[in-house]
């Protein structure tokens, strides 16, 4: 928790304007009116931010185990570096195949600007991580009921952001929809399933 709060404030320390721009994102689409132009994913403000979701996420994935299986935790004292490695390595998969495509189908520019938007709103649902690890780990006790309200609104804030990435690029998406659905499950939905079954 304190490495994501340093992770944080160097992001703001080092791009006050960007970070206030990030942090306005729920209300306006300034931040890639005026930072999306260059659709920089491997920019260090992103890097950063992207360093303290994996951390999040994968606390709040622990957190969760050990609520609903306490005996793994006991059971293997290297379970959080185990779920860090596995998400990392998910999302790094996950973004070289989305690349490759974009690079067969000569796509490049949209699916760059695809990533960046998606990139950034989780780098923003990052926080509500934050405060979910804070909330389960400092101020409640991570009961199963609690536990599964803070992952329905977690998966809630997720499906918004989708939905506004797709909103952006509504015109494109409605003029090759049926190109859409086939990302949609190959790429969006099936990723997730598998990796849920691969978990259980």
């Amino acid at each position: 928790m304190v490495g994501c709060v340093l992770l944080f404030s160097a992001a703001k320390l080092f791009y006050p304007r960007r970070f206030q721009e990030f942090i306005m994102l729920p209300l306006t689409n300034k931040y890639f009116l005026v930072q999306g132009r260059s659709e920089q994913i491997q920019h260090p403000f992103n890097l950063l931010l992207f360093a303290a979701q994996i951390i999040l996420a994968c606390l709040f994935i622990f957190i969760t185990i050990k609520g609903f299986q306490p005996e793994l935790i006991k059971e293997n004292s290297w379970l959080f570096v185990q779920i860090c490695t596995g998400y990392a390595g998910f999302i790094f998969i996950k973004f070289c195949i989305e690349k490759i495509i974009g690079a067969i189908f000569s796509i490049d520019v949209l699916i760059n600007r695809y990533l960046y938007q998606k990139l950034t709103y989780r780098n923003l649902l990052a926080i509500v991580f934050f405060a979910a690890c804070l909330l389960l780990s400092r101020v409640a006790e991570p009961s199963k009921p609690l536990l599964l309200v803070v992952a329905a609104v977690v998966i809630l804030c997720n499906c918004i952001a989708l939905f506004y990435s797709y909103k952006t690029n509504g015109r494109l998406i409605l003029s090759n929809f049926f190109y859409f659905i086939l990302y949609l499950c190959a790429l969006e939905i099936s990723p997730y399933i598998i990796l849920y079954k691969i978990v259980v």
